[in-house]
């Protein structure tokens, strides 16, 4: 058995900020403390978005902050073949099917639903997919990808579920309302997830868990905000029969009113901090590593 490996896995679609700072200086303390290895991926699935300088950025602010990591970086979007193999896998056991309503379509059929009480949400928020794409024939099924038709591939989740019972993950952080040890699984609570769309053979689920193991990351580290869709990345390594990793959750850095940060938080961007002075020594104190 190895030493225990560690990944920081931003996106390039804008400039990193202190929650980035944090995690990525929380996974390197800990591939520190463990003798273990550090790896950055670049996760540029969605190419409307992640730009060649946001990445370049990237590079330049986690070393100025000392933070070192091994080479050659993965990104995502070479690496398309790796998903595209998942995503067959999963349809070989019949549990993905394609869904054509647009989100304006979808947003009209929760509407539509609601008369009865408040339509179901995942634990982000979003109401979950309320089509019946899952009940058309395979004759209709194929016309509609024929005829050029934009879908999505999502997740048949009350048949995956009956795959995988008694599903957990061992955390080592600490979840909302301060869960740890062994956490029960809940991916039902996540509806028919997106697996991958018509443009773009993957989505972030099926794309983390699949890099996850091949590149044998055995503690992930980041933030809550991420905890729950945990119970959807532990069903799809079951399915997949990926190893499991275990999690280590941690608090999010917030903003003077206690909203997660964004990219577009430019008071808190790292290169705006640099620009202003402010030092890595300083950038530790500010998440709290000082």
């Amino acid at each position: 058995m190895g030493p225990p490996v560690f990944r920081f896995a931003p996106s390039p679609n804008g400039h990193l900020h202190l929650g980035h700072a944090y995690s990525a200086l929380l996974n390197f303390q800990r591939a520190r403390e463990t003798g273990g290895r550090l790896l950055l991926r670049i996760e540029d699935i969605d190419a409307t978005r992640c730009r060649p300088e946001f990445e370049a950025a990237i590079y330049e602010d986690l070393a100025w902050l000392g933070i070192e990591w091994e080479t050659p970086v993965r990104r995502q979007s070479e690496h398309l073949a790796d998903y595209r193999a998942a995503l067959d896998k999963l349809s070989a056991l019949g549990l993905v099917y394609p869904a054509f309503e647009s989100r304006a379509e979808i947003a009209r059929l929760v509407a539509a639903r609601q008369g009865d009480g408040p339509w179901p949400r995942d634990p982000d928020g979003a109401p979950l997919y309320p089509g019946d794409a899952k009940s058309l024939s395979a004759s209709e099924r194929d016309r509609l990808i024929a005829s050029g038709a934009p879908y999505a591939l999502r997740l048949d989740m009350a048949a995956a579920c009956r795959r995988a019972d008694g599903l957990a993950w061992n955390e080592l952080g600490e979840g909302p309302g301060g869960a740890c040890g062994v956490v029960p699984a809940r991916p039902e609570a996540w509806g028919d997830v997106i697996l991958a769309r018509k443009e773009t053979p993957t989505s972030y689920h099926l794309s983390v868990v699949v890099d996850d193991a091949l590149q044998g990351v055995s503690e992930i580290v980041r933030g809550q905000d991420l905890f729950h869709a945990t119970s959807v990345h532990r069903l799809l390594q079951v399915l997949l029969g990926l190893p499991e990793p275990a999690y280590r959750h941690h608090r999010l850095i917030c903003d003077g009113e206690g909203r997660k940060l964004s990219k577009s938080s430019g008071s808190t961007g790292l290169r705006a901090l640099r620009a202003a002075g402010t030092t890595p020594a300083g950038i530790r104190q500010q998440v709290g590593l000082g």
